[in-house]
């Protein structure tokens, strides 16, 4: 009796934990530039003394969807959408470059150019800073541009370039809180040259709303049949346990 409750109990954890990772995906539908987590279900023996006669259901996250979301016009100068592959370089949290597609930049009080999540944008040399200036264009190949304030209007001033790069797909890999970062131990990325940016538009989610709906719906329907599972094996104990009190 334990073998089935401990496989259908283990089960309807792990379906929670999947529902969670849909949950979050549907949730960022409508995040620039989200990137959704794919799961997956498999067996696990549970090693230990003896021989592995348990077994127990495990979720985990192969990877993640790095397909393009739709690019949508918004006419906003900060905003910029990457035109086929490839990454902004970013300053993650840590300090540490990290890579993103999410073009809804921004500027802080002291001219910072940063993502809307708050990332500094990396430039030549570093974080990209921006002087006050009456009218700011990126160019396709990322050459940020500035008429300085009370200059000529004609006058434009290259101030840097946002740092374009193309890695491998299978050299990037998603961390927990989202970032997008080389896997340990590749070598660092160099600009590219191909990747261009598109002025004035922005990434969408490449989340499938329909799909996720569905997928949480059939995860519901899973954590229903292991609940009951429990049960069944419950009560079948239950009576096992009287028949051997009556024998």
């Amino acid at each position: 009796m334990d073998r089935s409750l401990y496989i259908a109990m283990s089960g309807a954890k792990q379906t929670l934990l999947a529902q969670a990772a849909n949950a979050n995906n549907l949730a960022n539908s409508q995040t620039v530039a989200f990137k959704s987590d794919l799961q997956q279900f498999r067996s696990m023996p549970v090693f230990g003394p003896g021989y592995p006669t348990r077994v127990y259901a495990m979720t985990e996250r192969p990877g993640t969807d790095m397909t393009p979301g739709a690019i949508q016009t918004t006419g906003r100068n900060l905003d910029v959408a990457i035109r086929g592959e490839g990454w902004i370089a970013v300053q993650g949290r840590d300090g540490q470059e990290a890579y993103t597609r999410a073009g809804d930049l921004r500027l802080t009080t002291t001219g910072l150019l940063q993502t809307g999540t708050g990332l500094p944008v990396l430039g030549n040399k570093g974080p990209i800073a921006i002087p006050p200036a009456d009218k700011l264009e990126i160019g396709r190949d990322g050459t940020i541009s500035i008429v300085p304030l009370g200059d000529n209007s004609s006058t434009l001033v290259e101030v840097d370039r946002i740092r374009l790069v193309k890695p491998p797909l299978d050299r990037l890999e998603k961390l927990d809180h989202g970032e997008i970062r080389l896997k340990k131990g590749e070598p660092p990325l160099k600009p590219d040259a191909s990747v261009t940016l598109v002025q004035g538009s922005l990434e969408g989610s490449n989340v499938n709303t329909i799909d996720a709906l569905v997928q949480m719906i059939e995860l519901s329907k899973n954590f229903e049949l292991q609940v009951k599972a429990m049960k069944t094996t419950d009560e079948n104990s239950a009576a096992a346990a009287r028949l051997m009190r009556m024998a």
